[in-house]
């Protein structure tokens, strides 16, 4: 459930390329060199420490009931970006992410569905000192190669359910995927990890749920923190806009009892919690 604002930054100052027969289009994807995005933001203690460029990428494979952001689920819906124009911004605000302690993000949709992409924008950050994460559900953890990974100091990683049940109902999609994934990179122990959870009335914040995920987070070594993100209503007019049918049109954010109840499960397991 990336946080992002209606009006923003845009694709402002990015080069579209629009002008690409398919075959040089699917060879630029495959290299790395072109991504399909639905907009980038500078933004400021949202995801990640300090200002942060965030770039949201286009394509999802969940169907998450309470993603804010339908427009980003699907890449045909993106404009497409060239990794150097990328790049070039992100030179452009090195003395902003010094001066914040701050860097890149890659978001979505699901940034995992463009990994030669992913891949190669976190090298180029990293080779010029910029502080790099990603947000992934980590259902496609198997597209991240090491050599992406190693290019990461920051995993943003949410785990919208801890029941397989819960879980498929709330995003369309297995649970255990995110489950090898998290597994994964408690194993390297390089990358750090902040865990999201959305809290939603009615269909993730049953007390046995909760715990399934304090279970699965308890096992990351590398989780220095976890986010319990309530619920809002903030997309359902992009639902209505694309034709969407959106369940839980009724559904209201939770109480600030049931919040600090859930991030108390958390806390109880000695977890760092917001």
């Amino acid at each position: 459930m990336p946080r992002l604002r209606p009006g923003g930054a845009g694709t402002a100052g990015i080069d579209i390329t629009d002008d690409l027969d398919r075959h040089e289009h699917l060879e630029l994807v495959r290299a790395g060199e072109l991504a399909s995005m639905h907009s980038w933001e500078l933004v400021t203690g949202v995801d990640g420490p300090g200002t942060r460029m965030t770039v949201f990428l286009s394509g999802c494979p969940l169907r998450c009931l309470y993603c804010h952001n339908p427009d980003t689920m699907f890449a045909a819906k993106g404009q497409p970006v060239r990794l150097g124009d990328l790049v070039g911004r992100l030179k452009r605000y090195r003395s902003i992410f010094r001066a914040t302690k701050g860097g890149l993000t890659v978001s979505g949709g699901e940034p995992l569905m463009q990994p030669a992409f992913v891949r190669r924008l976190l090298g180029e950050a990293k080779q010029m000192g910029i502080h790099t994460a990603i947000d992934t559900s980590g259902f496609l953890g198997a597209n991240a190669s090491d050599e992406l990974l190693d290019n990461l100091d920051l995993v943003l990683l949410d785990i919208k359910s801890g029941i397989p049940e819960v879980y498929r109902k709330t995003t369309g999609r297995d649970l255990k995927p995110t489950i090898d994934f998290a597994r994964r990179l408690s194993e390297r122990g390089t990358e750090e990890a902040w865990i999201r959870f959305v809290l939603v009335p009615g269909l993730t914040d049953a007390v046995e749920n909760v715990e399934a995920v304090a279970d699965i987070v308890e096992q990351i070594r590398v989780v220095s923190r976890v986010e319990v993100l309530p619920f809002h209503q903030m997309g359902r007019d992009k639902w209505a806009t694309m034709g969407l049918p959106y369940k839980l049109s009724e559904t209201t954010p939770p109480s600030k009892e049931l919040t600090e109840r859930v991030r108390e499960q958390f806390r109880a397991r000695g977890l760092t919690t917001y």
